[in-house]
This record gives structure tokens, C-alpha cells and sequence, in this order.
């Protein structure tokens, strides 16, 4: 059973009296274990169905079910139980809170889900040993390098065992060589049995994946299994600058 389901989802916006479709129509299944990528240029709708698919937004039509569950008429309050429990985020900015030292950051998420202190921290330096940050957990951000910042926002992501993990533009802020190494991390992570999927611009970055979900004008234009198709053989982490 795929993990996610979306059956004729459709995001409609009208403005000035323009029906402005930015998901048209759209089918997808991501099962569990895979790594993906989902690609389009800027206002291709790569975003929206990000943000579908993530609990953070609600299709104008179609069904979406997540896990087994249908969730497209779900209250918001049950979306920020989804989103909680199940999906996790990491995007390019990292957004850490200042104020918290990474421990606490990565903590976040489980003081959301009502868990003990000590279990919040357990399983917080667990998820810092997962990203080789448990030596960094009294730091706070800004005594972090970009790198640092990204796995740590990587094991607040991962804190809760969510079914699915997006990661929005995630190697954007970094340097060439910072953002191979998340890349890789991502890579390792998704050998290890998590659902990844990076949402990006840029086809050196979904070229990491092995399966690539390309969209334009709100609609799925390719969807290809690279593994299927005989294109993928094996991870190329060389990514050029995604400095902004």
C-alpha cells in the first residue's frame, strides 16, 4: 500500500475573477522507503503540492490519503496532529528558534506531542547521533556553521519517526560542498528505511534521487523511476553552488 495517495487533486486560487489552477488534475503514489525528488521551475507548483502533501495546505478537489488515512476534509487542528506525528520538515533556511540550543530545537516537536522531559531528550540526542551532532547539542545556532544548522534541522525533522520526511530546497543556503554532504545524508537515511522527499529547481539535485517527479504549469510532466528505466546507476553527489 503506497504511503501517499492523491487521486485528482486539484489547488484552485481566483483572483480578480481568473481561476488560476495551481495543481491541475494530479495523481501520485510514494510508497514507503522511497527517496524522491520533486522538480519544477518557480511557479511550476512544485510548492503547492509540497505543501498538499505535507498537511500544510488542502486541495481544492480530489482525495489525499496519508498512511492509510483520508485526510483532505481533516480539521486543521487534526492536519497539526498529522503533521506532528507523521511528516517531518527541513527547509533551506533551517529555522531554528536563536534563543534554544540545538538539544532544544531538536526537542520541539516532541514538547508539541505532550512527551516527558526525559524521553524528549533521549530521544533528541538520539537523533543528533543520527546526524553526528550529539557533540554540538548545548550549542545554540549561531555558533553553528550552515552545514551544522541543516542537521540539526535534519534531527528535529527525524525526532518523531515520521512516515514521510520533505525537504524543502535543502541544500540552497550552502555551499557546493555543504550540500553534497546533506545530500549524502539525506542518501544514507533513505538506506536506512526513512521516506525522503526533496523538493528542488535544480536537476543536479534531483539527480541524487531515484526517483524523479517533475512538474510544470500544476501538472505532473514526467514521473520517472530511474532504477525502472535503467538511468540509475548509483548517487552523484557533485552539486554546484546553491548560494543565494
Amino acid at each position: 500500500m503506497a504511503l501517499i495517495e492523491l487521486r485528482g487533486v486539484s489547488k484552485i486560487y481566483h483572483l480578480g475573477g481568473e481561476e488560476i489552477r495551481a495543481l491541475d488534475n494530479v495523481d501520485l503514489d510514494i510508497n514507503p522507503g522511497e527517496f524522491i525528488s520533486i522538480i519544477g521551475p518557480s511557479g511550476s507548483g512544485k510548492s503547492t503540492l509540497m505543501h498538499i502533501l505535507g498537511c500544510l495546505d488542502s486541495p481544492s478537489k480530489g482525495s489525499i490519503k496519508l498512511d492509510g488515512m483520508e485526510i483532505g476534509s481533516a480539521s486543521a487542528r487534526e492536519l497539526a496532529r498529522i503533521r506532528n506525528q507523521k511528516i517531518g520538515f527541513v527547509f533551506q533556511f533551517f529555522n531554528l528558534l536563536p534563543k534554544l540550543n540545538v538539544l532544544q530545537n531538536v526537542e520541539l516537536p516532541m514538547v508539541y506531542a505532550g512527551c516527558s522531559s526525559r524521553e524528549r531528550r533521549e530521544r533528541a540526542m538520539d537523533a543528533l547521533r543520527l546526524v553526528e551532532m550529539d557533540n554540538r547539542a548545548k550549542h545554540r545556532p549561531m555558533q553553528l556553521s550552515g552545514g551544522q544548522q541543516q542537521r540539526a534541522a535534519i534531527a528535529r525533522a527525524l525526532v518523531n519517526s515520521p512516515k514521510i520526511v520533505f525537504a524543502d530546497e535543502p541544500t540552497g543556503n550552502l555551499d557546493s560542498h555543504t550540500g553534497e554532504t546533506i545530500l549524502k545524508l539525506f542518501h544514507d537515511l533513505s538506506l536506512k528505511g526513512s521516506t525522503i522527499a526533496l523538493v528542488t529547481h535544480d536537476p543536479e539535485i534531483a539527480a541524487v534521487t531515484p526517483r524523479k517527479i517533475e512538474i510544470r504549469d500544476g501538472k505532473i510532466s514526467k514521473n520517472v523511476d530511474a532504477k525502472l528505466s535503467g538511468q540509475h546507476d548509483g548517487p552523484k553527489f557533485a552539486v554546484g553552488s546553491q548560494q543565494n
